[in-house]
């Protein structure tokens, strides 16, 4: 059975983005600030129909999770936000004393800085591991998002992956909503805790979500991948954009395409 595109409440429904802000949103994307790569990804990424299915406008106050050194979604969210909203990235921490989120949090903060695009967009520490998780103050945020990123919280455990979807929940108005976008592990194949292979169990997030107060309030087909077993040596990385193992199978890594995603919208009561 095909599944659907789009599942959602009536309260989805109501609150999805307007025919104009779609179109301030589909020029964003368009913008020539953004870099050749992340364009390139557009078609695997769906960035028009997935921020709108979370019905991001361009008044919301948005917190964007762990964008990384490149910032893909940063990219389209700073010009969409800029004149009527706020973009929050929380980013690693630049103090950190591990290597790599210390250059992630330089590269990302040397990206905000070249372009007066990202002049509006406030930094706050995201950290995980050591448990920073202070997003935004309490009740004052519209949208939370996060894109492929549950995968790298669950090694620290449960307690430290709860942690962050509670943090989401507080940052929130009461009617906000928390998107995530995550590589999807078929529901049939053994769970990992630690999701080493970047694969996750579409229930487990919803649990996790669920376990802190948030509502389920629907999900999206927009970035799923039927071509995608999730079962690559090396894990989901072997897959485009990383092609880890490099000439190795390359063609057939290609030919299935970016992994299959799970796309899901909670709602804070």
């Amino acid at each position: 059975m095909l599944k659907p595109l789009f599942l959602a409440s009536a309260f989805a429904l109501a609150s999805l983005p307007s025919h104009a802000d779609e179109a301030l949103l589909k020029a964003a994307v368009a913008s020539g600030h953004r870099t050749v790569a992340n364009v390139a990804r557009d078609a695997a990424r769906n960035p028009v129909s997935t921020l709108s299915f979370f019905g991001v406008k361009p008044t919301d106050t948005v917190v964007e999770l762990s964008p990384g050194a490149g910032g893909w979604y940063t990219e389209i969210l700073a010009p969409y936000l800029r004149e009527k909203g706020q973009l929050i990235a929380a980013a690693d921490d630049p103090a950190s004393t591990t290597a790599f989120a210390a250059r992630s949090a330089a590269r990302f903060a040397a990206k905000l800085g070249a372009m007066g695009v990202y002049d509006k967009v406030k930094l706050a520490v995201f950290d995980a591991a050591n448990g920073k998780l202070d997003l935004a103050p309490a009740g004052s945020v519209d949208k939370v998002l996060t894109f492929r990123n549950v995968h790298n919280w669950m090694p620290g455990g449960e307690d430290k992956t709860r942690a962050v979807f509670a943090a989401a929940f507080a940052a929130l108005k009461s009617g906000g909503v928390l998107g995530v976008v995550e590589h999807r592990l078929p529901a049939d194949r053994p769970f990992d805790p630690k999701a080493a292979s970047g694969y996750v169990h579409q229930a487990y997030v919803v649990k996790m979500a669920e376990s802190v107060g948030f509502r389920f309030d629907g999900s999206s087909e927009v970035n799923a991948n039927p071509r995608d077993t999730a079962n690559h040596e090396g894990g989901v990385w072997s897959l485009p954009p990383v092609l880890r193992h490099g000439a190795k199978d390359r063609d057939r890594y290609l030919a299935i395409g970016e992994s299959d995603r799970m796309t899901l919208r909670f709602v804070k009561p």
